[in-house]
């Protein structure tokens, strides 16, 4: 985004309950159930949904325990904690197909270790992280209001709060900021769509949402009440996978950066951390985050490059966009590679991803939350690197 001027900006977000998040809690349960049996264990889980079906397909290497009977039960499990009982998308109900089968033996070949040879990338591809000071959790402030809404949404449902009784699963969010010279400074526009019991009125559903919207915002932000689109198209009764098909990965700017940065092009759901479209995508993050957080530049973007069964990177790239703080660029690429090592087993380990710590990733981003260090989630958020990038500058 520009640093000078006045312009909009608008980023998007979907509940847990949107079709394609569906998928990706699908996909992510099924890692995790390999991870918790072990820990190595290879995983690529695509999952589609629609109505009254779930199909998950894919290739993993991983412990016999894991059954198509296993997977079948935990797929339904994922849909009743998401809050389906409906007629068109049930956790009872649905009929469930596992379609996994043995991890490809020549792919499998370049990704291990052996001998001399280190463990390598899961695939080529090019990964992007990003930071900002927009917000405090240091995303950019259009995805972060608008994950924000969403899962206050959520948790006042799941919390089954009178206040906004009647609301169903299947909902999305878009915010619009105004920025000038490169900070927001309030909202032009709020959408919010969501899923309802038949016999709730849209101004009813209105009311209800007004106060989560409002109390997401910071005070004053707040755009005109005729600038605030709640169901716009009118009623919206069937939703979730009944309404539109889900598949694994196709919210990519969602659980990235609602497209205030680059994105490599691979999704993260399902995926076991030798992909380095997710791990590596996790470590941009946590690098540019640190870079951020440890006052080098207000902005950070950073790529890394990997060739399928090559363990080192073929390149690091850090873009401060101007707002360095009289850092050289290139110095900080260099200080990166020597503060963590850039290959899988390297981002494995500083990270600690061979755990079972996926499910919670599969809705309202994989970035800007919380890191909790008695369940191991969100490593990549941590800012533990902010000490000694201070000290490589001179801070």
């Amino acid at each position: 985004m520009r640093n000078k001027g006045e312009y909009l900006f608008t980023s998007e977000s979907v509940s847990e309950g949107h079709p394609d998040k569906v998928a990706d809690r699908i996909s992510d349960t099924v890692l995790d159930t390999f991870l918790a049996a072990d820990p190595y264990s290879r995983v690529a889980c695509e999952t589609l949904v629609t109505t009254n079906r779930i199909v998950l397909a894919g290739e993993t290497r991983g412990p016999d325990t894991v059954t198509p009977e296993l997977l079948t039960h935990l797929a339904r499990m994922a849909v009743r904690d998401i809050g389906y009982d409906q007629e068109g998308f049930s956790w009872r109900l649905a009929d469930v197909q596992v379609h996994l089968h043995a991890q490809s033996q020549d792919i499998a070949q370049g990704v291990d270790s052996a001998g001399n040879k280190d463990e390598g990338a899961g695939d080529q591809g090019i990964m992007f992280g990003y930071a900002c000071t927009e917000t405090p959790s240091l995303m950019p402030a259009p995805l972060y209001y608008a994950h924000l809404i969403l899962r206050r949404m959520s948790e006042r449902r799941r919390n089954s709060d009178v206040a906004v009784r009647g609301l169903l699963p299947d909902s999305k969010s878009q915010v619009t900021l105004r920025y000038v010279d490169g900070k927001p400074v309030g909202a032009t526009s709020i959408v919010v769509s969501t899923q309802h019991e038949d016999h709730l009125e849209q101004a009813e559903i209105k009311r209800m949402l007004l106060p989560v919207i409002e109390s997401s915002l910071p005070q004053g932000w707040m755009p005109p009440e005729k600038e605030i689109y709640i169901n716009p198209t009118g009623k919206f009764v069937i939703g979730g996978p009944d309404g539109d098909c889900g598949l694994t990965g196709r919210k990519i700017i969602v659980d990235t950066y609602g497209g205030a940065a680059p994105h490599g092009g691979g999704a993260f759901s399902g995926k076991d951390p030798t992909k380095v479209d997710r791990s590596a995508a996790y470590a941009c993050r946590y690098l540019a985050k640190n870079v951020v957080a440890a006052g080098l530049a207000d902005r950070c973007t950073l790529q890394i490059s990997y060739a399928i069964g090559v363990s080192h990177p073929l390149s690091v790239y850090v873009d401060l966009h101007g707002t360095g703080k009289d850092v050289d660029e290139a110095k900080v690429e260099k200080t990166l590679r020597e503060l963590m090592n850039l290959s899988p087993r390297g981002i494995r380990e500083h990270l600690h991803l061979n755990r079972p710590i996926y499910a919670v990733t599969s809705a309202y981003g994989h970035f800007g939350r919380e890191p909790d260090e008695e369940k191991g989630t969100f490593t990549w958020e941590r800012t533990d690197l902010v000490a000694e990038l201070k000290r490589a500058f001179g801070r």
